[in-house]
């Protein structure tokens, strides 16, 4: 029994862009044919979406909703939770987000996991998944659980390679730690997603920079510097060569050194993945300097107009495969309650705009094909994180997970008109297109604007890395 059809004059699906109805039943895209070409009983419900674009949901594999947030008194707040970042997302069509579950936050993996999973399950418009976070001196028996838990569906484990500040001490795993942890990722077929920085320079620039009197947050890039992110992407892809059967999935990397480093390790074959940051690719180091500029930080920093040329390249040449937000939600006062290198508040609140933005600056903007947009805004993080064709993929089988493009709605970002903080870094920037519908498992959740969805709907994602992707780069 069908239950929706959408049609459409340019749909992206795995074989191409072109004209077709999308027949879906029971959550499910049970076929794709040509306009018309299966005829559907009376009644069923057809959505017009010629002249429109029509794509996979977009997939963010880099979020965080309810999240620890250190304040410069030493105090900490939560940002918003699951039930206010997901409702933002469909929205702006994104129907998958792969958050944190803190390993040691709990008596053992297993009982972390259920924790975040309260935090989640009945608070979700979207669906979602957990990547593993692992920090500080690793208990001898968490290597173990650590398999167990790759093997239950949480297919991603992320390591520190920086305590990031000087107050966060705890967060950095050795790297003898770290290569103990690559030998369970092999062994299980597990992802290492990898926060990398150099820790020894970071930490001396804060002191030096403290010494010097510039401790202001308008030169966080000369702390988080693109020398750390060139010594430590090429420590821990080194060490993970060393140890068969790791890939690496380099997480928020902001820097040309960094893009550098990953592209040379995909030419020696290495199975390597990058990811940046819409932030990071947009604005610069410069931006520090307008007024309100912590709002343009995450953490490492934004970089230098030679950073943003060599991102640009990276998601043409396979160096950079997705673009993520590091989404922190959390209200202006708070985004603003830090104005020093040190106590900075990182992250950003840009879930809602995030696949309309790349809309605009690469498609229209920048000419790229509408599948490689796909790809860098869905597909790619789908079958990265071990999700597709299940997700990232307008095909028969897959999840009937649909974001529709109005390249008639130009609007002009305005925060108000936005379902997450009370600020955007986007302020003012006019848009090519606006997400018109967004579809979750067959289910209208967003339409004309209107959320028509329930906290109820997202699903817990079971995922599991494809065995291509552990023998050499496949994206």
């Amino acid at each position: 029994m069908i239950d929706l059809v959408i049609r459409g004059d340019t749909v992206v699906t795995p074989q191409g862009v072109g004209a077709h109805d999308i027949l879906i039943s029971g959550g499910t895209i049970v076929a794709i044919s040509a306009p018309g070409g299966i005829p559907v009983p009376e009644g069923t419900r057809v959505i017009d979406a010629r002249g429109k674009i029509v794509i996979p949901g977009g997939i963010d594999p880099h979020v965080h909703c309810k999240w620890h947030l250190p304040g410069p008194d030493g105090t900490a707040t939560l940002t918003a939770p699951p039930d206010v970042v997901s409702k933002a997302a469909v929205h702006g069509g994104t129907t998958t987000m792969i958050d944190f579950t803190r390993a040691q936050q709990g008596k053992d993996v297993r009982d972390a996991i259920e924790k975040r999973e309260e935090d989640w399950k009945g608070h979700s418009a979207c669906d979602y998944a957990q990547h593993l976070m692992v920090e500080g001196a690793l208990p001898i028996d968490l290597p173990g659980q650590i398999g167990e838990a790759i093997q239950a569906g949480f297919a991603t484990v992320k390591i520190f390679t920086t305590d990031i500040t000087p107050s966060r001490k705890g967060r950095m795993v050795d790297f003898g730690d770290i290569w103990e942890i690559f030998q369970v990722l092999a062994a299980n077929k597990g992802l290492g997603v990898i926060h990398s920085e150099d820790n020894d320079i970071v930490m001396h620039m804060y002191g030096k920079l403290i010494r010097e009197g510039r401790a202001g947050f308008e030169n966080m890039a000369e702390v988080h510097n693109t020398l750390s992110e060139d010594v430590s992407f090429r420590r821990v892809i080194r060490l993970a060569e060393k140890v068969p059967g790791t890939a690496l999935y380099m997480m928020h990397v902001s820097a040309a050194t960094g893009v550098s480093a990953i592209h040379e390790a995909r030419r020696r074959g290495t199975p390597i993945y990058g990811e940046s940051l819409h932030q990071y690719m947009l604005y610069s180091s410069e931006d520090y300097k307008k007024p309100n500029g912590q709002i343009y930080h995450t953490y490492p920093s934004l970089k230098g107009p030679e950073d943003h040329a060599a991102l640009w390249q990276g998601t043409l040449d396979g160096s950079i495969n997705c673009v993520a937000t590091d989404e922190i939600c959390c209200t202006l006062a708070q985004k603003l309650q830090g104005s020093r290198i040190d106590d900075t508040t990182g992250g950003n609140a840009g879930v809602e705009p995030r696949v309309a933005l790349m809309y605009t600056e690469m498609v229209a903007k920048r000419g790229y094909s509408l599948q490689r947009y796909v790809d860098l805004v869905s597909t790619n993080a789908a079958k990265i994180m071990g999700l597709y064709p299940r997700k990232g993929a307008l095909a028969a089988g897959s999840d009937a997970d649909i974001c529709v493009l109005d390249p008639a709605d130009q609007r002009v970002i305005r925060a108000e008109d936005l379902h997450e903080a009370d600020y955007t870094p986007w302020e003012g920037r006019k848009m090519a297109a606006w997400p018109c519908l967004t579809v979750l498992r067959g289910k209208v959740v967003v339409e004309g604007g209107v959320f028509k969805g329930s906290l109820n709907d997202g699903q817990w994602q079971h995922r599991t890395i494809a065995d291509e992707m552990f023998t050499a780069p496949r994206l």
